[in-house]
């Protein structure tokens, strides 16, 4: 019977794949279509190339102050509640982008718009993974890394013809984002409740000391069993990050300043390599939830090494260049963004899930813009070095996130409604008791009856 309840509430899993990836969407979105009609902006209503750069900094330190607040947010509140208010703040933070003219104005726009995004990311993903099984969970998860693709395609292809629109075309580039942000905001309006969040709140309120309801501090995090993930999962994917953010923020002036090729050639291969990022971005969805994710891991991160290399060592040209980005769509879809959220999500708890996700992303955005500000510096020293270095620090976080998973962990998903062996340590006296039927009959079987602990995630040693 708690089956055909649970059977009848739970939405379509896809379809909450596809609400919540929006997050993605909308920020890669943002952080793209912000570049873009800020320089149009300057050129129509006179915004300072000192306010861009306020701006621009602002942009990312609030996603990554967001996404450190979001994600404790959503594991205290729920991420329904968090996800909603998070969606409606991105839609008033655009607003002030489109409408305003003054600086005040425009930077408001700009800090609640990457406050909302940034807090959305850890929580959406959060939901993603909890209304998903064993068999599709990465599936579901990485067609976020899809959404946020075409996230960055849109208001690039946009910019092609708004470019040449005047302060109009700007608007357009933040308008398309505020539309996204509320028919989001309205299609998750009958999303409810993670059934995993609700039966672990119940259990914490109630306490009954299931692995769920009891791990729940951020100190848990910095604990055995989930400080070796955690923490390789933060050098993993802060270092990774720093190699993606460069290519992506520096990459045109790479190519005009380095190269010597025009933006225009520049843009047509970044192009065309977007339709072969969402080919193997959805090759990815098919491996992620089968024994040979390691053995793709281990393939992609030499692909993404070589996409560092081949510039490093050979120079930048049209070739090269090509190269690169080559390289760096395949090793990118296997050894970078998508499987860092796949193991986020199976490694901790579901009260520690979104919190773990949102620190992760917000180290990783910091120490990329820390980055970005001395990165024209190297280039004008040699842009052949930086991106040796670059390739160092990527190969280092690669290697991190090998030692961590190699062998495969064990899944949070299967155990994490067993009792608390910790909990008995620490209460002698403490006796198991069950959930109470009311709880368990709100959410799917496979969260309201234990099962045994079994690792998903284990491939053969590369």
């Amino acid at each position: 019977m708690a089956d055909t309840i649970a059977a009848r509430k739970a939405p379509n899993p896809w379809w909450v794949a596809v609400v919540c990836g929006m997050a993605s969407y909308i920020d890669a979105a943002t952080i793209v279509a912000t570049g873009i009609a800020l320089v149009i902006y300057q050129q129509t209503i006179g915004v300072t190339p000192t306010e861009i750069g306020i701006m621009s900094g602002s942009l990312t330190l609030c996603i990554a102050i967001g996404a450190v607040f979001g994600g404790r947010l959503g594991d205290r509140f729920g991420r329904r509640a968090v996800f909603l208010v998070t969606m409606a703040l991105v839609a008033v933070g655009i607003a002030f982008l489109v409408f305003s003219t003054a600086f005040p104005l425009l930077l408001t726009g700009v800090i609640l718009a990457g406050l909302g995004t940034g807090a959305d990311l850890p929580v959406s993903l959060s939901t993603i993974s909890e209304a998903a099984t064993d068999r599709n969970r990465g599936a579901l998860i990485g067609l976020s890394n899809i959404l946020w693709s075409v996230g960055i395609l849109v208001p690039v292809a946009l910019s092609i013809f708004a470019g040449g629109w005047g302060r109009f075309g700007g608007q357009v580039l933040f308008a398309q984002i505020g539309v996204v942000a509320i028919a989001v905001l309205l299609c998750r309006l009958a999303i409810p409740e993670s059934p995993f969040w609700k039966q672990a709140h119940v259990e914490r309120t109630e306490g009954i000391r299931t692995i769920r309801a009891d791990k729940a501090g951020v100190r848990d995090l910095l604990k055995a069993p989930y400080a070796v993930p955690f923490l390789a999962l933060l050098v993993f994917y802060a270092l990774t990050n720093v190699g993606a953010n460069t290519g992506g923020q520096f990459g045109t002036y790479l190519a005009v300043n380095v190269a010597h090729i025009p933006v225009q050639l520049n843009s047509l291969i970044g192009l065309l390599s977007f339709p072969l990022g969402i080919l193997f971005g959805v090759w990815f969805m098919k491996i992620v939830d089968g024994r040979s994710r390691m053995v793709y891991f281990v393939i992609g991160a030499v692909a993404l090494l070589l996409g560092y290399v081949t510039p490093a060592a050979f120079g930048f040209n049209v070739v090269t260049i090509v190269l690169m980005n080559l390289f760096m769509a395949f090793g990118g879809a296997f050894a970078f963004e998508g499987i860092m959220k796949v193991w986020t999500q199976e490694s901790f708890p579901t009260l520690l899930r979104s919190s773990a996700q949102g620190t992760i992303i917000a180290v990783a955005r910091v120490v990329a813009a820390l980055l970005a500000f001395v990165t024209p510096a190297l280039v004008a020293v040699s842009a052949q070095g930086l991106y040796w270095c670059l390739a160092v620090v990527v190969a280092i976080g690669l290697l991190v996130a090998w030692f961590a998973f190699c062998r495969g962990r064990s899944n949070q998903f299967d155990h994490e409604q067993e009792l608390d062996p910790d909990a008995r340590t620490e209460a002698p006296g403490f006796v198991a008791t069950a959930a109470p039927a009311s709880v368990a009959t709100e959410a799917p079987a496979s969260v309201a009856t234990a099962a045994p602990a079994r690792d998903t995630t284990a491939a053969p040693t590369a």
